[in-house]
Order: C-alpha cells, then sequence, then structure tokens
C-alpha cells in the first residue's frame, strides 16, 4: 500500500526503486564530472572533499574516465588532477590502481598506433602519478625503454617530455639508472638518423639535467596535500595484462544498492573525519566540523534562495541575510555566476545580483574579479551556451563599472595566447559590451590613456604579427574601430 489506501503492486514499487536508482547514477556522473572539470590549484581541498561526499566507490570509474578525459582535454592541468588522484587514492587505493591500469592501456595503444597527440598527453599524465608516488618508478623507466628502442622523431620528442616532467624525482630516487637513461639520448643521437629539431630537444633535455631540473619540481609544494606515510604507491609494469574494467562507466542495476549506500557513508565519515562518541549514558555527542570543507549545505541554501525569488532585489535581499563565514563569499559569487550559466538563455537578473554585491564591497568585487580570471582560463571546459551567459554576464559588470576594467589585463589576444573557445568568449564579450555602452563610449574606454598599460594585452604593440592579430580580430565581429589607433601605429 501507498499514499493514502492506494495498493501499488510488487512490480510498480521495483519500477520505482530502479527509477531512482537510475537517477541517482545520473547524477553522480553528473556531479563527479562538474568537480573534475572545476578544480584547480585554488580551490583542490574544496574540490576533493566534495567528491568524497559522493559515492566513489559506485563511481570509481566515471571517476578515472573523467580525469582521462579532462587531463588530454587541458594537458596544463595535468600536475593538478594528478594532486587530486593522490589524494582520492591515499583513501581509496582500487581507484589509483584502476586509473593506471587504463592509463597502461592507452599509452601502449597510442603508441601502436603513433598516435603522437593522445601519447604525449596520457604520458604526461603518468609522470605526474609517477611524482606524486600514486604510481612505481619501474614504470616510468619501462616507458622510457619503450619510446628509444625503435627511436623516431615523434617517439624521441614524447620520451624528452616525459623525463622532463619526473625527471627530478628518477633523478633523485635512482640517479645510476637516470644515468643510464642519457647514455642511450646519447647514443640515439650519435647513431639516430634524427632530424635537427629532435638533436635540439635532447641537448636541451641534457642541459635540464646539468641544472637538476630547475623549473621543473616533481611536485609543487602547493599540491603536496599527501604525507609520506600516508601514500598509496601501485606497482605496476607497462607489460601486464590488464582489466580496464570498462563496465564501471555504465549505469547497472544493483541489487544491494541501499545497502552499499550505507556502507559507503560509514566510509565517507571516517573519510572526512566525521565521528559519533557514545558517553557511559549511551548519549550521542556531535562533533562539528569547524574546517570550512563541506560547503554543500551553504550552495544548496544559496541556489534555492536565487531560484525560488523574483527580481534580483529580493535575491540580493535575501542572500545577504545568508550568515556567510569569513572567506565564503567566494562561494557565493560562484553559484551566482554557475546559475546563470545553467540557464538556456541569458538573464539579465545575474547580471544585475552581481553589480549589486560588486557595488556593496570590496570583498565582493574582488572575488568576482578572480572569477572572471578563473573562467577566462578555462572557458574551454565549458559547454556550448556556457561561454555565452558568463561573456554577457562579465559584460553587464563591467559596463556598469561594477567590476574593474583592470581584469581585461589577464586577456592577451594573440594568436598562440587564445584558442577557439577564448576567441568566442571574447567576441561576445566586447559585442555585448558595445551594445550596452555604444561603440563611442567603448572606445573612450579603451583608448582612456590611463588605462594603456591594462588593455597593452589586449592591443599589443610588441611584434606586427600580434598587432595584425588583435587587428583582424575586432574587424571580424564588427568593432574594427576601437583598432584605429593600433592600425596606425602599425601603418608608422
Amino acid at each position: 500500500m501507498e499514499g493514502e489506501g492506494v495498493y501499488v503492486p510488487a512490480f510498480r514499487r521495483k519500477e520505482k526503486t530502479i527509477d531512482a536508482e537510475r537517477e541517482s547514477w545520473d547524477e553522480l556522473k553528473r556531479r563527479i564530472n562538474a568537480l573534475v572539470n572545476k578544480v584547480s590549484v585554488h580551490n583542490l581541498r574544496h574540490v576533493v572533499s566534495e567528491l568524497f561526499e559522493e559515492d566513489l566507490i559506485r563511481g570509481r570509474g566515471l571517476l578515472c574516465r573523467s580525469c582521462m578525459k579532462s587531463q588530454i582535454a587541458s594537458p596544463s592541468f595535468t600536475d593538478v588532477i594528478a594532486a587530486l588522484i593522490a589524494v582520492v587514492n591515499s583513501k581509496l587505493p582500487s581507484i589509483g590502481d584502476l586509473l593506471l591500469k587504463r592509463l597502461v592501456l592507452q599509452i601502449r595503444r597510442a603508441y601502436e598506433r603513433s598516435d603522437k597527440p593522445l601519447l604525449l598527453a596520457v604520458v604526461k599524465f603518468l609522470a605526474h602519478l609517477v611524482n606524486q608516488r600514486v604510481a612505481c618508478e619501474i614504470i616510468a623507466l619501462e616507458v622510457i625503454h619503450m619510446l628509444l628502442r625503435k627511436p623516431t622523431e615523434d617517439t624521441v620528442e614524447v620520451a624528452v617530455v616525459f623525463v622532463r616532467e619526473c625527471g627530478a624525482l628518477l633523478l633523485d630516487l635512482s640517479p645510476r639508472r637516470f644515468g643510464v637513461i642519457f647514455d642511450v639520448f646519447r647514443r640515439v643521437v650519435q647513431e639516430g638518423d634524427l632530424e635537427f629539431r629532435s638533436r635540439c630537444l635532447i641537448e636541451s633535455l641534457v642541459a635540464l639535467r646539468r641544472s637538476n631540473f630547475e623549473g621543473y619540481p616533481a611536485v609543487r609544494d602547493e599540491l603536496d596535500l599527501v604525507d609520506s606515510d600516508e601514500k598509496v604507491m601501485h606497482v605496476i609494469s607497462l607489460y601486464d595484462e590488464s582489466d580496464p574494467e570498462t563496465s564501471l562507466d555504465v549505469y547497472k542495476a544493483d541489487p544491494e544498492f541501499h545497502h552499499n549506500e550505507k556502507k559507503y557513508e560509514l566510509l565517507k565519515r571516517n573519510i572526512l573525519g566525521e565521528q559519533e562518541d557514545d558517553d557511559d549514558d549511551d548519549e550521542r555527542t556531535l562533533i562539528q566540523d569547524h574546517t570550512e570543507t563541506d560547503l554543500v549545505s551553504l550552495r544548496r541554501t544559496i541556489y534555492q534562495t536565487i531560484m525560488s525569488t523574483l527580481n534580483f532585489e529580493e535575491a540580493g535581499h535575501k542572500l545577504l541575510q545568508i550568515r556567510l563565514e569569513p572567506g565564503q563569499e567566494m562561494e557565493l559569487c560562484v553559484m551566482i555566476l554557475e546559475c546563470c550559466a545553467e540557464e538556456k538563455t541569458y538573464r539579465p537578473f545575474y547580471g544585475h545580483l552581481a553589480q549589486r554585491f560588486c557595488l556593496r564591497s570590496k570583498t565582493y568585487r574582488e572575488c568576482f574579479e578572480d572569477l572572471f580570471v578563473q573562467q577566462y582560463a578555462t572557458v574551454h571546459r565549458l559547454e556550448t551556451n556556457k561561454p555565452k551567459n558568463a561573456a554577457i554576464f562579465f559584460a553587464h559588470v563591467l559596463a556598469t563599472d561594477a567590476l574593474p576594467w583592470r581584469v581585461l589585463a589577464n586577456v592577451s589576444l594573440t594568436e598562440e595566447d587564445t584558442t577557439s573557445s577564448s576567441r568566442i568568449f571574447l567576441k561576445i564579450l566586447f559585442q555585448e559590451l558595445c551594445e550596452q555602452m555604444g561603440m563611442r563610449a567603448l572606445n573612450e574606454k579603451l583608448q582612456d590613456p590611463t588605462m594603456e598599460e591594462t588593455f597593452e594585452s589586449i592591443f599589443p604593440k610588441d611584434h606586427p604579427k600580434n598587432m595584425r592579430f588583435s587587428i583582424n580580430f575586432f574587424t571580424s565581429i564588427g568593432l574594427g574601430d576601437i583598432t584605429e589607433k593600433l592600425r596606425q601605429l602599425l601603418i608608422n
């Protein structure tokens, strides 16, 4: 029976249980992907705490898959993702073991297919996992041996990149074996029929070794989060036959779903340090968490407040009633931007709300400045509609002078420093600024002599190539008038 005297057949009850289980799986997949995609040096600790809130035993395949996809898409974040895995592996070693098995298979597959871009990405990931002591250094030596066994231009380049990333650790752990590796490199230069570029790469690596890999530390201080006695290292060979367990990436009904959920809940409490003590009278004493790592409840409150209001004045008033601990202002700003990005089309509600908080205090203004920098740096990770909403959002707070224009100093408008995603973001940003301010006002703002240094990276004057790129970019989006001064400089 269910509800008020309504009989529900057994098969219907089973269907509802399966639906709930499937919805839980889909939400787990979405949450893991979202957390991995937003991880950075600055929020690594918070992301790790939020990850442990999810059922990582059930979602270990999803986590490994998400980390590998994110690392391939953004190789510059490799050391951050490796640090994330190192922390998770210290508590749940099965995840580190599964990730290494999949990486090994991907390395072998990429090598056999001569897929250089993929091989470069995955060996870089493996190098940082070795640096984090998730993997034993033996596999690093095996990878180098495989790459230099039959050296080609591509395999030599991949080997140089790999040694550059984990050379500092290998030099410290196995100096004798490391010396043998460089003997192989020298023999490749002397005997191999290599192009000039490959020879230069090897020579630069030799010079880097002489400087003890200065500028390429094994692990940056801010990413060294696991104590040496808590690290769990996996000994795995490049030539082992292993099962990647790809079935873990897809939904399967679990007959003991609720039981396993409860088991992970107990494990999660142990991991996050949540404990319950019983006194002599069997009364439970709750231990409150003062570490400021559990922000899920706060974010839920902010989200519900934003979604339940009719206009930005009401939303601003209600959000200011939420009690925030020092340093949690950033969470409020992040939630405003994330809610805006999730909308199908941009709503001016969010721009006005952000404007109100920027004008209210310097703290919120600085949070939104940091958000702009983070958003621009990771815009390539966003789905199709999100960059557009985010660009219009920031255009509004810039056009109203709620956000200082100095944030644009973080934008370097050159062919080398931009991607297709960042160029789309900048296109929408400047077009929206023009629409809200007008061409004349925007031009006056960008040509302001006091702001010349701020906009120097947008209108570069260091090289004709960069000047032409900036001019062509603004001309192609219909804003060629603002480059008039740069055009005159290029002609002269």
